[in-house]
């Protein structure tokens, strides 16, 4: 099944529950597709429980630095 279909019933199951249902589903259908799409990534390999868990630190950012030759901090 392509992504445009895949979006296209995402779409429509969207609407029909703010139609039928009100905001307040819409927002339950909402973030149910969310944990849907973040289980389906996690079944594939496309991301990694450790993503949403690993530290945050700034060697990222002082490498950018460093490649271009900005020693500023």
């Amino acid at each position: 099944m392509s992504k445009a279909v895949v979006g296209l019933i995402a779409g429509m199951a969207l609407g029909f529950a703010g139609y039928f249902g009100g905001f307040g589903a819409f927002l339950v259908v909402l973030a149910l597709g969310v944990v849907g799409l973040v289980a389906g990534r996690l079944m594939e390999g496309d991301l990694e429980l450790g993503d949403f868990f690993r530290p945050r630190d700034d060697r990222g950012r002082d490498d950018r630095r460093r490649a271009r030759g900005d020693w500023r901090q």
